[in-house]
């Protein structure tokens, strides 16, 4: 019973916490409970008073610095502790915070965390003095991420002479690319480029054409089986001299539904931030 009564009372002091109609003098009382539970909710409590952030910023307990780094009430200086917190779900979390503003963003660029410049990587409307740090990050995956998410045509440009494969596909699969830009990358020097570039975006008539000859069969696959492939291409590569890339081209059906709905997150799993995220791991 002495048990019970125990989780009872931290579910009342919960539901107090997370009640939009608590007032700030309680909520900063509640910053304070012994139960990292209630602290957490007042730390994600949309009205928390400054004063009840500020020590939560620093709590033990990283669900609770978790909570403050993504709540839009929390002030810059506490953000920029929390961008710099030992705990990568805690950093990550403030890169997700709608209030995570330009000086917050000039540390992420900095930042030996390689996943947090990622996440900076994919933000929209990106700084160019930002932009043009990534674009000479050591990490290619963070130039990659860049790459296939940037909207600034001289971004793009730029990682398109990139030496690194995998930093030429970002761009191939970057539906802000322009006409110009994706016909330079559909005579990119390797197939991967060129195959990830006709599943991803529309092509000119004319580049299509030229990738009809593709020299790699595996370009004029992934050209067989590609939504985007028009129709009439489609029937031509129908007779390709390569009986794999015939066959895909007769067969195709069109986009296939997926064999099963996805499953939601387990409880108690922690979702990974982002499209596709490096150290997926979970908790």
């Amino acid at each position: 019973m002495g048990t019970q009564r125990v989780n009872g009372d931290i579910e009342a002091r919960v539901s107090v916490a997370q009640d939009r109609t608590t007032t700030p003098e309680a909520l900063y009382e509640l910053a304070s409970d012994p139960s990292a539970r209630v602290r957490a909710a007042v730390a994600a409590h949309p009205d928390a008073p400054a004063e009840a952030l500020r020590p939560l910023a620093r709590d033990r307990d990283r669900d609770v610095r978790e909570a403050v780094a993504r709540n839009p009430s929390a002030s810059q200086g506490n953000l920029l502790r929390l961008v710099g917190d030992a705990d990568r779900w805690v950093r990550w979390a403030v890169a997700a915070n709608p209030a995570c503003d330009s000086r917050i963003r000039g540390v992420m660029a900095k930042a030996p965390d390689k996943e947090l410049r990622g996440l900076l990587a994919e933000m929209p409307d990106l700084e160019p003095h930002l932009a043009a740090l990534l674009i000479e990050d050591a990490s290619p995956e963070v130039r990659e991420r860049l790459a296939s998410h940037s909207t600034d045509p001289d971004v793009i440009a730029a990682l398109m002479r990139d030496r690194t494969l995998r930093v030429r596909k970002g761009v191939a699969v970057n539906k802000h690319t322009t006409a110009e830009q994706r016909h330079t990358l559909a005579q990119d020097s390797s197939p991967d480029v060129r195959a990830a570039l006709v599943r991803a975006v529309k092509l000119d008539e004319a580049d299509l054409r030229d990738l009809l000859d593709d020299r790699s069969a595996d370009v004029r696959r992934a050209m067989a089986t590609s939504a985007l492939t028009p129709q009439h291409i489609r029937q031509e590569l129908e007779n390709d001299p390569d009986e794999a890339v015939a066959e895909d081209a007769r067969g195709y059906r069109g986009p296939q539904a997926p064999s099963e709905p996805a499953r939601p997150p387990r409880a108690g799993r922690r979702p990974a931030i982002g499209k596709r995220f490096p150290g997926k791991t979970t908790r």
